[in-house]
């Protein structure tokens, strides 16, 4: 018995496997049939790709206008002009047009958002919508630092854009732009794209507020003001500027929009108050380069240091110093300078938040109430202890117990600030700069630094011998 159960059982296995091999075969064959299946079901055809994008062109196009800006120049000199036969005659007022685009906030109220430099100085604006009703404008709010603005026209549309949320946006998604390139008869043009880059700053100007989300959606010049459309047909974001090679100013795959979720609050804000209100902490800050994170022992280059404290600051009053590091805003971790200056700006003016700082490379965290952002022209001016000389810098001797740590003896004066937007800034002129020469004249200190710029005044050219990272060179700009 014993023998022919030790016969059967390897029988029985063998029969067993042979058996389970071939179940596991079908099994095999049949998942690859139901993935293939799931495959197919999943990538959508031809047809349906392209009817995604219909959709949104269908539900969004009538909430899209067009703006014509109408501004009077001044006449030339000559103020008459004379035409053989028939007299004098005076001519009409020379007029400059602009062309952006708009999309419709609110239909009930007539309430159309655009870009501020849309309709930026004009003295008649007209809107025109889907169906070529032609309407004017006024414009009820702007604000330039977030290069929005809002207008008004009598007149009640028949449709509305629906708002989606930006912060939900993903590098790679596809989004859809909607507006007037070239002239009105490219009125409602629709192009697409895919999601490029999120939180792009110091794209126009570091005194503006840019939190840009970059797309590669054919823009050109007259799409400003204009829609960014995600595939839910939601707005997601205001067209705003595009990147070129610097000799063409047509589409280059660059394409930077304005979030909504930032527009959302800019708008609030101009309706309910008339102006933005923006938190401020009055300090100075810079990103954090390669040689500073060395000299301070840092691992890494993330947040913002403070390079000076403003008086009668928030940020001075709660215990801020020069040199910290501010690593996150509430519990938002700061990339850069320019995050931070958003992340303090979208906060409203009185918010008490919690900042994390690394101070002689330990952490600890501050909990002040934010200030309300003055008057550009009052931070400019200096009215909160922040002052320029002529030549749009602020300079202090090149110390070696300074944030920037010269050797001891070091001869010049270190740039601690550039005036925005300034000639000095716009030729290169930054923080952390060593001036050495002023002219011909060299520069041991402050006292010499000042004696040489008494010689110049508005409008003169100025030559100044700067030093960057153990590199010398000339920087020339004429003194704004």
């Amino acid at each position: 018995m014993l023998r022919r159960q030790e016969q059967l059982v390897p029988c029985s296995i063998e029969q067993n496997m042979k058996k389970l091999n071939k179940e596991i075969k079908y099994m095999k064959k049949m998942l690859l049939i139901l993935l293939a299946m799931g495959l197919t079901w999943a990538v959508p055809s031809k047809k349906e790709f392209s009817e995604a994008f219909i959709d949104v062109a269908d539900k969004t196009n009538d909430a899209i206008v067009s703006i014509v800006s109408e501004k009077e120049i001044s006449a030339s000199s000559h103020q008459f002009l004379f035409r053989p036969n028939f007299g004098y005659k005076m001519p009409e007022k020379p007029h400059k047009k602009g062309l952006g685009s708009g999309v419709i906030f609110n239909a009930h109220d007539g309430i159309i958002v655009t870009n501020y430099h849309v309709v930026e100085d004009a003295d008649n604006i007209k809107v025109i919508l889907m169906n070529k009703h032609e309407f004017e404008a006024e414009v009820i709010g702007k604000d330039p630092l977030s290069d929005l603005a809002i207008l008004r026209i009598n007149n009640s549309p028949s449709s509305e854009v629906v708002l989606g949320d930006s912060d939900k946006l993903r590098i790679g998604a596809w989004v859809v732009a909607i507006g007037s390139p070239f002239g009105l008869e490219l009125n409602h043009t629709v192009t697409a794209g895919i999601v490029s880059g999120i939180g792009r700053s110091d794209v126009i100007s570091r005194r503006n507020y840019e939190d840009f989300i970059q797309h590669d959606a054919a823009i050109n010049p007259g799409n400003s003001g204009g829609a960014l459309f995600n595939l839910d047909g939601e707005l997601v974001g205001i067209n705003t500027a595009i990147a070129t090679d610097g000799f063409s100013k047509m589409n280059a795959g660059v394409g930077f929009a304005i979030p909504i979720n930032q527009v959302k609050r800019v708008v609030d804000d101009l309706l309910t108050n008339g102006v933005v209100s923006r938190g401020w902490l009055g300090v100075s800050i810079q990103d954090i380069d390669e040689n500073m994170a060395r000299a301070l022992k840092l691992n890494t280059r993330d947040g913002a240091i403070i390079s000076q404290i403003m008086s009668d600051s928030p940020a001075g009053k709660f215990g801020l110093k020069d040199q910290d590091i501010i690593l996150k805003v509430n519990d938002v971790e700061v990339k850069d300078a320019s995050h931070l200056k958003n992340l303090v700006g979208q906060a409203r003016p009185n918010e008490k938040v919690v900042l994390t700082i690394l101070r002689d490379n330990k952490e600890q965290k501050i909990n002040l109430e934010l200030g309300t952002r003055p008057d550009e022209d009052d931070l400019i001016s200096g009215v909160r202890g922040s002052t320029f000389d002529h030549v749009g810098l602020k300079v202090e001797n090149a110390r070696s117990d300074s944030f920037w740590n010269f050797n001891e003896g070091t001869e010049g004066v270190v740039v601690t600030g550039v005036k925005p937007d300034s000639n000095a800034y716009n030729a290169g002129i930054r923080e952390g700069d060593l001036i050495i020469k002023v002219d011909t004249n060299k520069i041991k200190n402050l006292k010499e630094y000042r004696e040489a710029i008494q010689a110049y005044s508005t409008g003169d050219p100025i030559l100044l011998l700067v030093k960057r990272d153990n590199n010398s060179k000339f920087v020339a700009f004429e003194i704004d």
